[in-house]
């Protein structure tokens, strides 16, 4: 749950920022508190494109048509209709960017919603599970940060990572969303850290890439081909060194 942005006086923040030497004797600091993205870091959607595909849209078009539309989800506009701060305006949001494919396969805006966007039917990205049990056995405090209209601790109990999170910040309890630079020091106050001692990990420049203006340093991941590790093993090295 999202708390207060207002930063505990004395010595409620932690302040553990490790520093450990390299092969070539340089200083390296490493980060106590990692935050991660929910969807397209830790989790993948079920495959739009397949919806399509099952409606009757060759699978070459449906493949653009749905990397048009997740494209134009992530853009600045999109993002500051504040579709994810509660339920109905997440649906009406995504209702109006699938709208396109509807001259492909009327009705499909509502199935592609309903089987796409309801996060309960997200995966784990076939990295997430190892890495997340590693930092945590490391002693390294994970939480995660999403723009989402509900509660993500059934989807990550579901997938038995639940134990592995110390605290979920989300948008439709904040009532504010990426980039809003106060929610990623929201994430930091629910997890008792410092910004500068916290690692945030996305996808997006434009929402997670916001990180930096909290004062936290910020890992962006490129995109992956569907069912490829999201490559989430580097963070080990930026928070454990090795």
């Amino acid at each position: 749950m999202a708390s207060s942005t207002q930063r505990p006086a004395g010595d409620a923040y932690r302040i553990t920022r490790s520093t450990v030497l390299t092969g070539k004797n340089q200083a390296v600091d490493l980060f106590s508190t990692v935050i991660f993205d929910f969807g397209d870091t830790l989790f993948h959607s079920p495959s739009g494109v397949d919806v399509l595909v099952e409606a009757g849209v060759d699978r070459a078009r449906a493949e653009a048509l749905w990397e048009d539309v997740w494209a134009a989800s992530k853009t600045a506009e999109e993002l500051a209709k504040g579709r994810d701060v509660s339920a109905a305006r997440h649906r009406q949001a995504w209702l109006d960017l699938f709208r396109p494919a509807e001259a492909l396969a009327p009705g499909i805006a509502t199935v592609l919603y309903e089987r796409v966007m309801a996060h309960d039917e997200w995966l784990p990205y076939p990295d997430s599970a190892g890495v997340l049990a590693d930092l945590h056995g490391r002693g390294v405090r994970i939480g995660v940060l999403s723009n989402i209209p509900s509660s993500l601790r059934p989807v990550f109990e579901r997938h038995g990572l639940d134990r592995y999170v110390a605290a979920y910040t989300e948008s439709y309890r904040a009532g504010r969303a990426k980039p809003d630079p106060e929610l990623f020091l929201a994430a930091c106050a629910d997890l008792g850290v410092e910004p500068a001692a916290a690692l945030m990990v996305g996808d997006s420049h434009v929402a997670d890439g916001a990180a930096v203006l909290a004062g936290l340093t910020c890992l962006l991941l490129p995109p992956v081909p569907p069912g490829s590790a999201r490559g989430l093993d580097r963070v080990i090295g930026l928070c454990c060194g090795g």
